[in-house]
């Protein structure tokens, strides 16, 4: 596949299908093996990892169960900035093993805040898979357990990323050429 255009920008090939799937396959494996005597909770994070969510699911062979939500940032009235709600988040964590499923870790900024939430609820365990990592654009230090990709600290569309909106619809990741 050769460059592309979303919207003012192009774009240049990055990440192939058979890369993420292949790598998908890898991350599925270890969940198996890591979960194969428990029943963990999936939560993925909305809008951008819903295809790494639905592809990966396909490749879990455990008894699993998945729920997807949507972060909203609201300014608060303190001095902290932002509180960040859940939406959709209607499952009881007490005692559950919990994944959260996301498309692409960054600052990290935006996990640093809901993490404490989801623990606050006392789950049994608490992992992170991320398709991608940007390592340096990492403010915020965080722990995902199960990678696929660690990248530059490039703009990338595709597989569920958008630039503005569109893109998410692109089976291959590609990278800003700038």
């Amino acid at each position: 596949m050769g460059e592309i255009r979303v919207h003012d920008k192009q774009f240049e090939p990055y990440l192939n299908a058979s890369m993420i799937a292949g790598r998908i396959k890898e991350i599925a494996g270890k969940l198996n093996k890591d979960y194969a005597d428990k029943k963990p909770l999936f939560i993925a994070i909305l809008n951008g990892s819903f295809m790494f969510a639905s592809d990966l699911f396909k490749e879990l062979a455990i008894d699993a169960e998945i729920c997807f939500i949507k972060l909203a940032s609201y300014k608060g009235t303190k001095s902290t900035g932002h509180v960040l709600t859940a939406i959709g988040l209607d499952m009881d964590l007490f005692g559950r093993d919990v994944v959260i499923v996301e498309d692409i870790v960054d600052t990290g900024k935006t996990l640093s805040e809901f993490l404490p939430q989801l623990k606050h609820q006392q789950p049994a365990s608490l992992k992170i898979v991320a398709l991608l990592h940007k390592p340096e654009a990492t403010v915020f230090p965080i722990t995902i357990d199960y990678l696929g990709f660690s990248i530059p600290n490039k703009f990338v569309v595709g597989y569920g990323l958008d630039y503005d909106g569109l893109g998410r619809n692109i089976p291959e990741i590609f990278k800003l050429i700038e």
